[in-house]
Formats: C-alpha cells, structure tokens, sequence
C-alpha cells in the first residue's frame, strides 16, 4: 500500500509537469546543434566562422568511490528514477510545442486531458513500483532537469489547493514535493552518480 500511494504522487507529479508551460522545459546546451556564424572575410580570403562546443575533461578517478559496497543502493536507486525525471522535460517540451498550436483554452485542456490518459497508461504501472527512496530521488531530479520543484509545477498548473493535497499525501509517506535539487550539498553524491552514468562510468 505505501510503495502503491507513493507511486501516485510521483505519477501526478510528473503528469503536472506535462502542460503549457515552456519556461519550465530546460534545453540541455550540449545537445543543441552548432550553428554557423558568419563568414569572416579577410583581405582577399573568406573564413568560415562557427562556435565550438566547451569540451569539459573530467578525471574519472574521482568517481573511484561511487564503485564501493556502500554505494551500489545509491546508484540503483538513481538509476531507477533518473529516466522519469527526463521524461517529465521531455515531455514538457513536446506538449507545450502542440499546444503553442492550439489557440482556444477549451481545446487545450481538452488535449491536455487526452495526453495525461496516454501518460496515465504508459507509466502507472511503472511508476507504483518504485520505492519511497527512488521517489524522493524523483522528485528532486525533477527539479534538477525542469528548473522548478514538483510543488512549483503542479500549483502553477493545476492551482494551489491540488499542490497542497498532493504534499499532503507525499508527506505522509516521507516525500516532500518541496523539495530543491542541491547538488554541491546534500545531493553531491547524486550528482556525482549522474556524472558517471553520463561518462559511462558506471
């Protein structure tokens, strides 16, 4: 009963997260085409012009402790709820992509509804299966990729007394949908996880 309550707050959140609100989706740089700039024309020859990516060189060694007994629970966890949390900006972006289309606020909420029935049915199941400690993870990580607590979503999109409900629920089973992604703080070490996951480390 308590991983199934869990599950649905998580799933909630990250349905509010699905709605026509763009500032929410964050773009990562790395993955945004180059675009060419300008020629740039000296004397007699003319020079192509085009931004290069910042290559950042990471000293893998660091990561040598996330290797250990003691952290192969944390890594699991994270590598449970990291691809929802991704999920959630993905599909951020591409609803508010098909509603920036839709002119009347009826139609929109219309689709909105029908997108959150397709959401309901490809990740409640999954969703109800993660445990109370890969949902608090959820809940931070979604925060880390859209820029915004789940709290702040779901009360920007579906009113303050919903968001108040829902952290009700979340907080009688341990979670906080308040909660802020600090990942030079307490959070450290679920960063340095996702840094190693990104590197193929681990």
């Amino acid at each position: 009963m308590m991983k199934r309550s869990v599950g649905i707050v998580l799933l909630a959140a990250v349905i509010a997260c699905t709605g026509p609100f763009g500032a929410y989706a964050q773009e990562n740089p790395a993955r945004k085409p180059t675009a060419p700039l300008p020629p740039l024309v000296y004397r007699s020859d003319t020079l192509p012009v085009m931004h290069i990516p910042e290559l950042n060189i990471y000293d893998v060694s660091k990561y040598n402790y996330l290797k250990s007994r003691r952290y192969r629970r944390m890594i699991h966890n994270v590598k449970k709820a990291y691809p929802y949390a991704r999920i959630a900006n993905e599909k951020l972006r591409d609803l508010d992509k098909e509603l920036s289309k839709i002119k009347s606020r009826k139609e929109q909420k219309a689709y909105m509804n029908e997108a959150e029935k397709k959401i309901m049915q490809e990740f409640e199941g999954e969703l109800k299966k993660l445990t109370i400690t890969q949902g608090i993870i959820l809940v931070k990580l979604i925060d880390r990729e859209i820029g915004h607590t789940s709290y702040e979503v779901i009360k920007d999109i579906r009113g303050g007394f919903t968001a108040f409900f829902w952290q009700g629920i979340a907080r009688i089973f341990g979670n906080n949908l308040k909660m802020q992604y600090d990942p030079e703080g307490e959070d450290k070490v679920i960063e340095d996880i996702l840094m190693a996951i990104e590197y193929g480390y681990i």
